[in-house]
């Protein structure tokens, strides 16, 4: 597929969104409407018999719900992923680790965004308070065991894509 032109349609500080117009292999044109955001990094905080996870009330679906601690660096900031992870970590539950394991590098949702994500497991954890964003003020966390987080999945008390794929990870042994 070959690129024709791009441009910028829509930009605000956490993404930007442009349409791309393309010729296939057979040379019939198209368009893509393709949205840039950073890279995050998401932490598997393992606890003896589970998770620690955290839950937020996330606008774009109406709802609250269970996820892992996840995020990207903001405006000006940057460092390397394994340093975001802990930096995640400490600001939405309070938890420093002292290991942290890479298990993998996956896409958000590549069919029409640009956004990857690396996934760490996090052991040896020790507890401490929360540093949160004013975006994280209504955020909770807590630990679960391996057998409440499997109903939580059943229920739908945890349907965020990325902490999915990330535990797929964890389970097969990455």
């Amino acid at each position: 597929m070959e690129q024709v032109s791009s441009r910028v349609v829509y930009s605000n500080p956490w993404m930007t969104v442009r349409e791309d117009e393309i010729r296939r292999p057979d040379g019939t044109p198209g368009i893509y409407g393709v949205v840039e955001k950073p890279d995050f990094a998401l932490v598997l905080p393992r606890w003896r018999d589970g998770f620690w996870m955290v839950e937020q009330f996330r606008y774009p679906v109406g709802r609250r719900a269970w996820e892992f601690p996840q995020g990207s660096w903001g405006a000006g900031a940057s460092g390397d992923q394994a340093s975001l992870a802990r930096r995640e970590l400490a600001e939405e539950t309070g938890l420093r680790a002292s290991s942290m394991s890479h298990l993998g590098h996956l896409y958000e949702a590549y069919g029409y965004c640009t956004q990857g994500f690396d996934v760490y497991l996090a052991t040896g954890l020790a507890e401490g308070e929360p540093d949160r964003e004013v975006t994280e003020q209504d955020m909770i966390h807590r630990a679960f065991t391996d057998e409440e987080i499997t109903t939580m999945i059943r229920t739908g008390r945890i349907v965020d894509a990325p902490s999915l794929a990330a535990l797929t990870l964890y389970r097969l042994g990455a």
